[in-house]
């Protein structure tokens, strides 16, 4: 029983760094919109849960919502709705943006909407696979865990490429720094000296030098 807790506390920590939600909550404005975004990697589960919080008994306001891919795609388009889920799997990496504003007959009031993003393992969902893979207990705790950490490595490898291409651009902005300057600083010569050559000219041809 202290192994499986063990192992259980140790999924859930690992869970925890490697599970993508993000649970917010979002004032609409009458005459405005509300955008949530997210960098996510390709290939990912994405599950967005969102609801209208009803703050007045006798309004009953809805929203529409459009969530975008990198390339302006829309992978998610509702309208006049109180309560919805948006779930797709990324086709390419980048920032998706989940958009909301008011419609409807309530459009002058201010609107509350929750929306619970899940990414990645957040998203997946375990009973199923409990059940398909007819595991449960310490077993499925143990594949959650196996998972965490591929998706934790994943994750970590992506960030080592980030960083290499940063590195490579910022070296590449310092050479391209270091020919401007040499660049400024000849031109700069070159203007003196003709300028020099110019006046010495001009004396000679006034006869002062």
């Amino acid at each position: 029983m202290a192994r499986g807790g063990a192992l259980a506390a140790a999924a859930a920590a690992v869970w925890w760094m490697a599970a993508a939600a993000e649970a917010v909550w979002l004032e609409i404005a009458p005459s405005g919109s509300k955008c949530v975004s997210e960098e996510i990697q390709s290939n990912v589960v994405v599950i967005g849960d969102y609801s209208v919080l009803y703050e007045h008994h006798h309004a009953h306001p809805t929203v529409s919502v459009k969530v975008t891919s990198p390339f302006g795609d829309v992978v998610h388009k509702k309208e006049k709705v109180s309560m919805e889920q948006f779930s797709f799997t990324t086709a390419e990496a980048g920032n998706y943006l989940a958009c909301f504003w008011i419609d409807g007959e309530d459009r002058n009031l201010m609107v509350k909407l929750n929306l619970d993003w899940k990414i990645g393992i957040a998203a997946k969902d375990w009973d199923s696979v409990a059940k398909r893979e007819k595991i449960e207990g310490v077993e499925l705790e143990m594949l959650k865990l196996e998972t965490a950490v591929q998706s934790i490595h994943e994750n970590l490898v992506l960030l080592k490429s980030k960083e290499a291409n940063m590195r490579d651009v910022s070296e590449k902005t310092n050479a391209r720094i270091t020919w401007l300057s040499l660049l400024s600083l000849s031109v700069c010569i070159a203007v003196s000296v003709l300028q020099l050559w110019h006046l010495q000219q001009y004396f000679r041809k006034k006869k002062l030098i």
